[in-house]
């Protein structure tokens, strides 16, 4: 399809990118229900490798199959479908031609108890363009103590993901011994995740839903002084979507753990009222039944369309 004024708008904040990386940018942004509008849901689907099988698929079976989630993600109109190697070296002969796929490069396991997370490379940027893939994916753990590893890895992966023309989605989730559990989600530590993604190179920025609480001292001190307005969820996406390069780059939220349909839809509302670019949306979808599956994402889709 043509490209949009909103598209348009949207790759002119990469200007530095080659046609190739932009071309593939745009191929996220033209696929799917919300092709065009500059909004994003995306299928991402790594739990298995991320918390175990069972965890994961036990809710709908049909998901211990990798090609039930790619279809899923093309028959509901995603943007994309992220997923591990293996997964998608499961399905990318047949859905590589009809849907943008996203290898993500990295990975952890719940097996070790560590204080101080870091995830194993597990894939390559030769992988993703063997397998026809239009992004690649990377995790980072900001406060980790092996955070200097993670983004000095990052920022090779992602070079070299644009000497092929391979935009980067990146998954910024803030832990380690340093950050306390609410922390994790604490406005101002995603708002931080966010700065520290853009600074990085990333294209697409997925952090977490952020919570009414400001974790670090010195940044309390500077939200009560310039009353930055953090009560509901919108005003907290707001101010991560304005710390992401005042905008310009985009920034989508994950579906976190699994909820009821009413608490789902209820939280996209305040992500699209904040002016999120969309969700990225895995445990909450794949573990429904399938027909369930496509009324949430429809639903999903519908909000961000419409605000």
């Amino acid at each position: 399809m043509p490209l949009t004024d909103r598209t348009k708008q949207i790759l002119s904040w990469y200007g530095s990118d080659n046609p190739g990386t932009k071309a593939n940018l745009a191929r996220l942004m033209n696929h799917g229900t919300l092709a065009g509008t500059g909004k994003f849901v995306i299928l991402p689907v790594d739990q298995g490798f991320e918390h175990g099988p069972a965890r994961s698929f036990a809710p709908n079976p049909e998901g211990y199959d990798p090609e039930y989630h790619a279809q899923l993600a093309l028959d509901s109109g995603c943007n994309a479908y992220a997923a591990p190697l293996g997964f998608l070296e499961a399905v990318a002969d047949k859905f590589a031609p009809q849907l943008p796929l996203i290898l993500k490069l990295n990975n952890s396991d719940t097996l070790a108890k560590i204080d101080q997370p870091c995830s194993a490379v597990t894939g390559s940027v030769k992988d993703a363009v063997r397998l026809g893939c239009s992004a690649i994916g990377y995790t980072i753990y900001p406060g980790s103590g092996q955070r200097n590893r993670m983004y000095e890895d990052l920022r090779e992966l992602i070079a070299e993901g644009k000497s092929v023309g391979l935009p980067t989605v990146l998954w910024a989730y803030p832990r380690g011994a340093g950050i306390s559990k609410d922390g994790e989600t604490a406005v101002d530590v995603a708002a931080y995740a966010a700065q520290i993604s853009a600074q990085l190179g990333a294209h697409v920025i997925k952090i977490k839903p952020p919570k009414e609480f400001v974790e670090q001292a010195e940044a309390k001190k500077v939200f009560e002084k310039y009353n930055i307005p953090i009560k509901t969820l919108a005003e907290r996406v707001r101010h991560c979507v304005q710390s992401a390069f005042n905008g310009k780059r985009i920034v989508i939220f994950s579906g976190g753990e699994a909820k009821d349909t009413p608490a789902v839809l209820e939280e996209v509302k305040g992500l699209a009222a904040g002016g999120a670019f969309g969700s990225i949306m895995g445990r909450n979808a794949f573990q429904r039944p399938r027909a369930e599956a496509l009324k949430l994402l429809a639903d999903v889709q519908a909000i961000f369309k419409n605000t």
